[in-house]
């Protein structure tokens, strides 16, 4: 049996759209068929009580782009913990349980703590922003995504003048992961932003999609979503937060330093050391597409890094 390394397998080992597109029939049918006889339903949803989505207000910055059909956001999606295809997160994360479901809040705050989801979700009022995704391969979406402003949950921790920086945590589970139980990459899976990108206005912790609650393969209970960085920066199933006074090493950037840097803005004028960037094909469409600077957000977040080299800061 070949067991890969994390120096050997990377984010872009994943199949090409074309091999997708010609599967489309097999996933939308017999994977349907069999995924529908685990779990009762093509969604596999978070079983978590905490979560109601109940009247969602239109948030701001949303795309009136086409979304991506949900059949195709529930099916193919990039989640390691549950395996490197495609597929695998749906087909296997079933194995996950979202209920009960806590947040460890440590590092650089005032206000520190283990939080249940019903002490996150509490005070705030859900909304809806259709985002592009962009991932690193060249593959986008866009998703409506149900969920509150990451700055809104920040401030309620407190964090203290050093915290320059915020690290995020997978829950890290081998049974309830079996994508864990391979050396993919160093478990559990981290992330980081700095303070400003975690403020920013279009950050959000997502809790949904398409009008209902998070499907286990997309994230559930508790996802971030960056959607001027690429897909990787979205970190799923949040266990932990810690404010730091310096910058996190991501699990990607651990893996390939060279490939993968801190910042992963959507930028096509940086390419990956191994393709372009310059063009980005939406899942369910033929033709690819320019991609846009900062994923079509530069209007938002391009002040963050004024003055910035970023080719070094890539």
């Amino acid at each position: 049996m070949l067991i890969r390394k994390p120096a050997d397998l990377d984010e872009s080992d994943v199949t090409p759209y074309e091999i997708y597109q010609q599967r489309r029939k097999f996933m939308q049918s017999g994977l349907a068929v069999a995924g529908a006889a685990l779990t009762g339903s093509l969604w596999l949803p978070s079983a978590s009580a905490a979560i109601t989505i109940g009247e969602v207000k239109d948030g701001p910055f949303s795309t009136d782009e086409n979304k991506t059909d949900r059949k195709d956001v529930l099916t193919y999606n990039n989640f390691y913990e549950f395996g490197v295809s495609k597929s695998d997160p749906f087909k296997t994360a079933h194995r996950m349980k979202t209920d009960p479901w806590s947040v460890e809040v440590v590092g650089e705050c005032e206000k520190p703590g283990t939080f249940s989801l019903e002490d996150i979700l509490a005070p705030h009022a859900l909304e809806e922003r259709i985002y592009r995704l962009r991932c690193v391969e060249g593959w986008s979406m866009v998703i409506p995504w149900i969920g509150f402003p990451l700055a809104d949950l920040v401030k309620r921790f407190a964090p203290t003048s050093k915290a320059r920086f915020v690290e995020f945590e997978t829950l890290y589970d081998k049974k309830q992961m079996p994508g864990q139980r391979r050396r993919v990459l160093d478990w559990p899976y981290r992330e980081g932003l700095r303070m400003d990108e975690a403020m920013n206005p279009l950050t959000l912790m997502a809790v949904g999609l398409y009008g209902e609650t998070l499907p286990n393969q997309n994230g559930a209970p508790l996802r971030l979503v960056v959607p001027w960085k690429y897909g990787f920066k979205s970190i799923k199933s949040i266990v932990k937060i810690r404010f730091r006074e310096t910058q996190p090493t991501s699990s990607w950037m651990k893996a390939g330093p060279r490939e993968y840097g801190f910042y992963s803005n959507v930028n096509p004028n940086v390419p990956h050391p191994r393709w372009s960037q310059k063009r980005e094909r939406r899942i369910g469409e033929l033709r690819k597409r320019k991609t846009l600077m900062f994923n079509g957000y530069e209007e938002q977040v391009a002040a963050m890094y004024s003055g910035m080299d970023l080719k070094k800061y890539f």
